[in-house]
């Protein structure tokens, strides 16, 4: 053995960092780490500060809906490239892209099910796809779903998370703030509970129709509601917003949104809402109060109910 020489180590080294996910992930709220199994055992919520993850769609339904009761409609309606519009790349190319990535054919899946024992007409957007941007087909598919509930005197409940209107689509995905603003005005006029739940994000031409038209307007605990982000409406106005402008808790703050409702307790909370707006003396016959409550009260509840007060 020379004087300079070494044994070969008997410690295998890994000369090469693998490559995959560990399963942990840093909390965008409070920075500590947690286990994705942990995220999807509390339904996408951080169990240290309750930082509320984006659900996929599925999952949105699962929280919602009862149990095997939700029935889609209006998938027949697709999304076309009418315009022909290419920017780095083609809008057709970009569909296909989405379609692939969700296996879903466009940013809503609309539909009836039962929420807490109500039949409800139901609409979800799916941020994962295109960013849960508003084009003819996300406008098209929930005005059929409000004609829907205009027509079998049902309430509807939607569900917002979205950058806005399609770009790809210039003035088409515009014109579909008013199709659906005009629609929820005939919904209305009928006296059928609109219940809209904002979540992380809604903004732009979504958040300017149909998602701030609620009878009811839920938001979900620090979840993004604007028009325009921060940044953008700073440099048009050419000044810094107050702090944690533009999330849900300043909004609330403000009287833009009604109540802000922890995801694990939103399907509880969104069946008494539909139980009180639908059917008033079924919530009072649960109340142990029920009976102190006069008579005449309860007629002129009736009265109001009747006439949509």
């Amino acid at each position: 053995m020379g004087l300079f020489s070494r044994n070969k180590p008997k410690i295998k080294v890994q000369t090469s960092k693998k490559d995959g996910f560990s399963g942990w992930v840093k909390c965008s709220g409070c920075s500590e780490l947690i286990h994705a199994n942990e995220l999807s055992q509390n339904i996408n919520c951080c169990p240290k500060c309750d930082y509320h993850y984006r659900l996929s769609m599925k999952q949105r339904l699962q929280l919602l809906a009862d149990e095997g009761t939700f029935r889609e409609f209006f998938d027949h309606i697709k999304p076309t490239d009418a315009l022909n519009f290419v920017d780095t790349e083609s809008y057709k190319k970009r569909i296909e892209d989405a379609v692939n990535k969700t296996s879903r054919d466009d940013a809503v899946c609309v539909g009836k099910c039962l929420i807490g024992g109500h039949e409800t007409a139901l609409g979800i957007l799916d941020f994962s796809f295109m960013g849960g941007s508003m084009g003819s087909v996300v406008g098209e598919r929930l005005t059929c779903l409000i004609e829907l509930a205009i027509e079998e005197k049902l309430p509807l409940v939607i569900v917002s998370a979205s950058g806005g209107a399609r770009m790809q689509e210039s003035i088409l995905s515009l014109m579909q703030m008013a199709k659906t603003s005009a629609a929820l005005a005939k919904l209305h006029e009928k006296g059928l509970p609109y219940i809209s739940i904002l979540t992380n994000p809604t903004t732009g031409g979504v958040t300017a129709s149909f998602a701030t038209l609620g009878d009811i307007i839920v938001a979900e605990p620090d979840a993004l509601i604007a028009f325009a982000g921060p940044r953008v409406v700073e440099q048009t106005i050419g000044q810094k917003l107050p702090p944690r402008a533009q999330k849900s808790e300043f909004l609330l703050e403000k009287g833009m949104v009604d109540c802000i409702v922890k995801r694990s307790e939103l399907k509880s909370q969104v069946a008494f809402f539909l139980d009180f707006l639908t059917k008033n003396e079924r919530v009072f016959e649960k109340d142990e109060l029920a009976k102190k409550i006069p008579s005449a009260l309860k007629k002129l509840l009736r009265i109001a109910e009747e006439t949509h007060v």
